[in-house]
């Protein structure tokens, strides 16, 4: 997250409220949930918390990609990251979701 924060921090101005504010957000919203699922007693509730995660990360692959395409930055490091975090996140879904049946 916090190299996400470093690359945005040089797009362009006319970005402050649109892209670098989105993929902050989003980068930010991962771990979050992440933690508020972690913290929930039920099974069920670490599921949807889990599940906002992933789709705050896909919206996080989505901002990176539109960063490359427009310029802005080379995410290449950042887009290898996000594999990692999505095959750790895909496979904590898992076991929560073992633990459910």
């Amino acid at each position: 997250m916090l190299q996400i924060y470093k690359m945005t921090h040089h797009f362009p101005a006319t970005e402050q409220y649109g892209l670098t504010a989105q993929l902050r957000r989003a980068a930010v919203s991962v771990p979050a949930n992440i933690a508020e699922g972690f913290a929930k007693r039920g099974a069920l509730d670490k599921a949807r918390f889990l599940n906002i995660a992933r789709g705050s990360l896909g919206e996080v692959h989505y901002y990176l990609l539109l960063a490359r395409d427009l310029d802005y930055a080379d995410p290449a490091a950042l887009l290898d990251a996000y594999d990692q975090v999505a095959r750790l996140l895909s496979r904590y879904t898992q076991s929560v979701a073992g633990a459910r049946g």
